[in-house]
């Protein structure tokens, strides 16, 4: 009974850590006063307007936006048959090529952000866009990998090699057989590399250039120099469009399945 309550209190706490910090940020959003500050004072939705009105942070959200649909499509494209491929095979190399993947997430990413810097930049002259998606394309991959490894582990191979004794070769096998088996844990890897690619401040630092920022790396600029509730106003925007993406999914695919 006592270790009940104790686990209920620990979550209690966890989650109030949580969600304390989204309410203040939300309330702050509304408040008319030129800084953040909470509790507010009045009632506005200038700091909205003035969000949508500002080219800055609408160029930089349709960049970030497109950089991560695009790092995390080269993502799936890669780390899929990647997963696939680490799950069908038995060689010592496995754990290292395990390893070789995962890596950026070993790594801290400032660090990685300045490797690429000094790889993409320095030596290779790589315009800014493409090392920007090369840079978001690294990071997203092992979460692909990971996430999709985790759902071929628990897939049938079996059903593959039934659709192989029924005379369908292996390609179209794991299309129609593999691919649809394994649709939760893809559109879960999806989900997460792209949120982890659209918030990604250390990548983003290093290899922006001149009119090509993301959105993150304008935030922090923004605030650097500003401390109006525009910020708050934004960042109100995107929890909501994350519920939206979230009520989506649970209405097509359903969160269980995506834990699966």
């Amino acid at each position: 009974m006592r270790k009940s309550v104790g686990l209920t209190l620990i979550a209690v706490v966890v989650f109030l850590f949580l969600t304390v910090p989204l309410i203040i940020i939300t309330a702050t959003a509304f408040g008319e006063a030129s800084t953040i500050r909470f509790p507010i004072q009045g009632f506005t939705l200038k700091w909205f307007t003035a969000t949508f009105a500002s080219r800055s942070f609408m160029s930089s959200l349709g960049l970030s936006f497109a950089l991560a649909s695009y790092a995390t499509l080269l993502a799936l494209l890669v780390g899929i048959p990647a997963s696939y491929a680490l799950s069908k095979t038995t060689f010592r190399t496995n754990p290292r090529l395990r390893a070789f993947f995962l890596s950026p997430t070993f790594v801290p990413g400032i660090v990685v952000g300045y490797a690429l810097f000094q790889f993409l930049v320095i030596q290779w002259r790589m315009p800014v866009f493409a090392g920007l998606l090369l840079g978001h394309f690294l990071v997203s991959l092992p979460y692909v990998i990971r996430v999709v490894g985790a759902s071929l582990e628990q897939f049938d191979f079996s059903i593959e090699e039934v659709a192989w004794s029924l005379g369908c070769n292996k390609p179209k096998a794991f299309l129609k057989v593999v691919l649809p088996n394994i649709g939760s844990g893809i559109v879960a890897a999806f989900m997460l590399s792209f949120i982890n690619s659209f918030n990604n401040i250390p990548v983003s630092m290093f290899l922006t250039g001149p009119g090509v920022s993301t959105l993150p790396t304008t935030l922090m600029n923004y605030i650097e120099y500003s401390y109006d509730p525009s910020v708050s106003a934004i960042s109100v925007v995107l929890m909501g469009v994350t519920v939206v993406l979230m009520v989506i999914v649970e209405r097509t695919l359903g969160i269980g399945s995506l834990a699966k």
